[in-house]
């Protein structure tokens, strides 16, 4: 995975394992059917399109 970097994506949340939980939890939801509200993801992967909605503030992380 080149784009978006974990240099990128450390500034959106607190810390890697929160990146990798909030990560894989909607690439869960993209392989189960929902949508994603980009256009056009450079990624074809579920996990890389997940990414990308988090860097690009479609998806927001709170903690609990």
């Amino acid at each position: 995975m080149l784009y978006p970097s974990i240099d990128e994506l450390a500034h959106k949340v607190d810390s890697k394992y929160t990146l990798v939980v909030a990560a894989s939890l909607r690439a869960r939801d993209l392989r189960t059917g929902k949508k994603s509200e980009m256009m056009a993801p450079q990624s074809s992967k579920a996990v890389g399109i997940a990414l990308e909605e988090i860097y690009r503030d479609y998806i927001a992380i709170e903690r609990l």
